[in-house]
């Protein structure tokens, strides 16, 4: 028996998002998503670089130590994380998921940190066999919520471990026996929380090839609203004879999608990869293989899955019209009421559609005025109204509440990162109750870096007067966070510590320190917490 991976995969940058910073690799021997994170700090390229670093184990197969393979190949992404940022301070606060597997033939080695997910389809029963590394999955382990609350909770991506060049990595490693017939899928989270787990087992049931598969899933995404970039890899083991004909179909061609192939990584050009099939894949920008690779029949639609349904190409939807033969007909002279009566019927029409085009303007416009997002307002935390979109150089959003004492500073860098990108919210209810939330954050930092909790940012000096004035709240919820670093809610019990692999930058040591160990009057609960806060 001889068993075999048929793969395919896909990316787009869903409905909201600006940019992709999900990374896809498939190859014969690696499949891999990475979802980065960061906003400004360069998600995709946390994402493209530790893809990069990993690829090389695609090249032969691997050893019976696939755990030692896979925890060292991890652990050098992330020293090569650390090195880019300490090249480039800029890039601080990037990070990404990572959910791979490695394949040997027989067994599936599994490496995973963060919130991508990898799933098994045997015997059309769909199963989950990776852990998220989120603050409610952590809840629900405990039992404070139930899975089906964890599906709605607003902090359910807050992460408690990630790749981020900080400290040693802790990930998940396992082995797994692989059958033929079993069908792998390994997403981000752009998928897998718009789409149910029951609709997932249903699509990876009803589709044969995984090409049709993959653009499904996305699809499945899209209609859900697309609130993330979604990224996906289906995988198919199938039992290929040595002497079945069958066995050349299967293309063993590595594909790469997402930010990878946008802005291959640097590590791409290391010379002892480059002439492989990995490092080509590796270098590859988007060209004219699409998201699935060399197969034919799909082209490098925006998102990278093929064309857009509709689309017929020659004659179909999109392409040139009818050259217009106005002017070749030969008209009689016509009397002038005809031609007074023409041009009356065109102002008529014109004027019906300026009537048309400012009505939909103006409730265009008021629509807007019901749309609400947390973003920064120079140095703070601020609630916008409107829509952060810009219309002919006219700004189309405001700010309705500034929230000057909750500075960007002292916020965890998860959140801060989430502002810097804006929060959306449904409405004005829920966007003061994250800015609250915010809010309590911001004292619980300042307390703790007073108190010794936590250092200062840089350039800021903490005193007993910023101590009086920050009052330790519970943390509203707010939108999902998209950085590495965690944090907790206090409306949540006190979670245990976060992984160790978050290593703060040193700040500036506070200009008066209380006279006695004051770490004692943080609370047990308020300590947890404050792990999340700016260090350095």
């Amino acid at each position: 028996m001889t068993l075999v991976l048929r793969f395919a995969a896909g990316s787009h940058k869903g409905l909201i998002r600006e940019g992709n910073e999900d990374s896809g690799y498939a190859g014969p021997r690696l499949l891999a998503v990475a979802d980065g994170m960061g906003g400004a700090a360069a998600g995709e390229v946390a994402s493209s670089e530790v893809l990069g670093s990993i690829v090389r184990l695609d090249e032969d197969v691997p050893g019976a130590d696939l755990l030692t393979l896979l925890g060292d190949a991890v652990q050098g992404a992330n020293d090569r994380l650390r090195q880019m940022v300490e090249e480039d301070p800029q890039l601080e606060g990037m990070g990404c998921t990572l959910t791979a597997m490695l394949w040997t033939g027989q067994r599936m080695g599994m490496v995973h940190v963060g919130d991508s997910r990898a799933y098994l389809l045997r015997d059309g029963s769909l199963a989950q066999i990776t852990q998220d590394h989120t603050w409610v999955q952590r809840l629900v382990d405990e039992g404070r919520i139930t899975p089906e609350e964890a599906e709605t909770h607003p902090q359910r991506s807050l992460l408690m471990r990630a790749l981020d060049g900080r400290g040693q990595v802790e990930p998940d490693l396992s082995i797994r026996e692989v059958r033929a017939g079993d069908r792998y899928l390994i997403c981000s989270d752009g998928l897998s929380g718009p789409v149910s787990h029951q609709t997932l087992q249903d699509t990876l049931g009803s589709y044969y090839s995984p090409e049709q598969t993959v653009q499904e899933l996305i699809q499945l995404a899209l209609r859900g609203g697309g609130p993330d970039n979604i990224t996906c890899i289906v995988a198919d083991v199938i039992d290929v004879g040595a002497t079945d004909t069958m066995s050349g179909q299967f293309n063993d061609v590595p594909v790469v999608v997402g930010a990878v192939a946008d802005t291959p990584p640097s590590s791409a050009a290391d010379h002892s990869i480059a002439d492989t099939p990995a490092g080509r894949a590796a270098g590859l920008g988007r060209g004219p293989q699409g998201a699935f690779g060399p197969a034919e029949g799909y082209g490098a639609a925006q998102g990278g899955f093929g064309p857009a349904e509709g689309y017929q190409g020659d004659g179909g939807y999109g392409s040139p019209a009818e050259p217009s033969v106005y002017g070749t007909e030969e008209f009689d002279e016509e009397p002038p009421v005809k031609r007074k009566r023409r041009g009356l019927t065109a102002s008529l029409a014109v004027l019906v559609t300026l009537g048309l085009l400012g009505g939909a303007g103006y409730f265009g416009y008021q629509w807007t005025q019901d749309q609400y997002y947390i973003g920064e307002d120079g140095d703070h935390v601020a609630i916008y109204q409107g829509i952060n979109q810009n219309l002919a150089g006219l700004s189309l959003s405001s700010v309705h509440d500034s929230y000057a004492d909750t500075p960007l500073k002292w916020l965890p860098q998860d959140q801060r990162a989430q502002v810097n990108r804006t929060i959306t919210v449904g409405s004005l209810a829920e966007a003061q109750k994250t800015a609250n939330g915010l809010q309590d954050w911001a004292k619980l930092c300042q307390k703790a870096a007073v108190l010794g909790g936590t250092a200062a940012p840089q350039g800021t000096q903490a005193t007993k007067a910023a101590f009086l004035a920050a009052t330790p709240t519970t943390p509203g919820e707010r939108e999902k966070p998209r950085n590495p670093t965690p944090a907790a809610p206090t409306t949540s019990p006190t979670p245990s510590a976060p992984a160790q692999n978050a290593t703060p930058p040193a700040a500036a040591a506070p200009t008066e320190q209380p006279q006695q160990p004051a770490q004692s009057q943080l609370s047990d609960d308020e300590r947890s917490r404050a792990e999340a806060c700016p260090k350095q």
